[in-house]
């Protein structure tokens, strides 16, 4: 069997788990391995019946085309007849063993080198010093407290803690992240701006709501659904943060694939919901949980990764309070969404307690000036704070599809 191409431009895979072990018997179309590329984790399934033998370590990097292993399609199925019972084995009665004799008592030395006097022992506990590490001038030794008041503990010296390393190798699909981001830092003048949005008319809407929204759409009325479309009305009042650069040239996009940063069990996955410009509420919620669900079970395909013109990422579900989010090229801007803190805010001269959320949008400004992104930002802001009027055009019931 020959690796598959999982994708366009996709040259190597890597062996993340076999499935099957060396001189099974595997059925067609039987999930033998899971199989990293840069974008997603796949499974092989078997081309025919037979038994296999592996060609390849897991870990190891193959080439699109290469031979993983072979299936003899020759090779009768196991008929399933139980295994030879083993003899029981009788152990022999275990010979007595002989008492040791006790040690016999030897002359220790009042003072062993290395030892301390109860004073110099004092002082070495405050400062975090063990005995044997400092050279003693008493008596066969023996640390004095004068020893004690001269040693300078040594910033490297262990302290009987574990000190254990262990060496991985990194997934491909961690590597593939980590040259994305290097890229992202070296070949884009990223800058971030940011500003912080009042989430009290979002609780309160949440709050009025989202036992109803659940139960007839059997899907959580979350953050995202709203900050999506905050996003999607700030990119159609400024397009060029809906752009990206292609050599000399800059692409604009009349539609809105956002992608939204989630974390799954081999790292970071960023899966796009497509034309969001035309889903409403429910619809972004529900195409979240779908991707969620997919990339947390390994599911995920390079297709729904693929694209997206801006991205959104959630720093806040860790407890992260601010952050400047790397662009995802070759995108030009990213949205971070943080934690929710109650803080003390100026309101029509009185200080308030609000829900308040730090908003942070990194930004190339080789094709986004300030004006922009600045606009763009507090178009999101504003959107976030007036819901009803900006969102869901002063309809609450039919925005949530009441």
């Amino acid at each position: 069997m020959k690796v598959p191409s999982p994708g366009e431009s996709i040259k190597e895979v890597e062996i993340a788990t076999w499935l099957v072990k060396d001189g099974d018997y595997v059925e067609k179309d039987q999930a033998i391995a899971e199989v990293d590329s840069d974008k997603a984790t796949l499974e092989l399934p078997a081309e025919a019946s037979g038994t296999i033998t592996l060609k390849a370590e897991e870990g190891d990097a193959v080439a699109v085309g290469a031979v993983v292993c072979l299936i003899d399609t020759s090779a009768a199925k196991p008929d399933g007849k139980e295994a030879p019972k083993e003899e029981k084995k009788v152990e022999a009665p275990k010979a007595e063993t002989p008492k040791a004799e006790a040690p016999k008592a030897t002359e220790i030395k009042t003072y062993a080198t290395g030892s301390a006097s109860p004073a110099a022992k004092k002082i070495l506990a405050e400062k975090g010093m063990q005995a044997s590490t400092v050279s003693g001038t008493g008596k066969d030794g023996r640390v004095t407290k004068e020893d004690a008041l001269k040693a300078v503990p040594s910033m490297g010296t262990p302290t009987g803690g574990a000190r254990g390393t262990s060496r991985n190798k990194m997934s491909m699909l961690r590597r593939k992240v980590a040259e994305r981001l290097v890229e992202a830092k070296n070949t884009t003048a990223m800058l971030t701006t940011f500003n912080e949005v009042d989430m009290s008319a979002i609780f309160a809407l949440r709050e009025e709501y989202k036992e109803t929204f659940k139960n007839k759409h059997n899907v959580g009325l979350g953050f995202m659904s709203f900050f999506t479309l905050a996003v999607v009305r700030a990119l159609k009042m400024y397009p060029a943060v809906n752009s990206m650069m292609d050599g000399n040239e800059m692409i604009s996009y009349d539609f809105c694939d956002i992608s939204i940063a989630v974390s799954g069990p081999k790292g970071l996955m960023v899966p796009v919901i497509r034309n969001a410009e035309n889903l409403s509420f429910r619809g972004v919620e529900s195409e979240v949980k779908r991707l969620a669900l997919r990339a947390r079970d390994g599911q995920i395909t390079v297709d729904e990764m693929t694209g997206g013109t801006f991205t959104i990422t959630n720093g806040g579900v860790f407890g992260s309070m601010l952050s400047t989010p790397i662009i995802n090229p070759p995108q030009s801007g990213i949205l971070g969404m943080h934690n929710i803190v109650e803080r003390p805010v100026a309101v029509n001269g009185k200080v308030e307690i609000r829900p308040i959320m730090y908003v942070a949008l990194s930004y190339d400004h080789r094709i986004i000036d300030g004006k922009e992104s600045v606009g763009f930002l507090v178009a999101v802001k504003e959107a976030l704070e007036n819901p009803t009027e900006l969102l869901m055009d002063n309809d609450v019931k039919k925005a949530l599809e009441m």
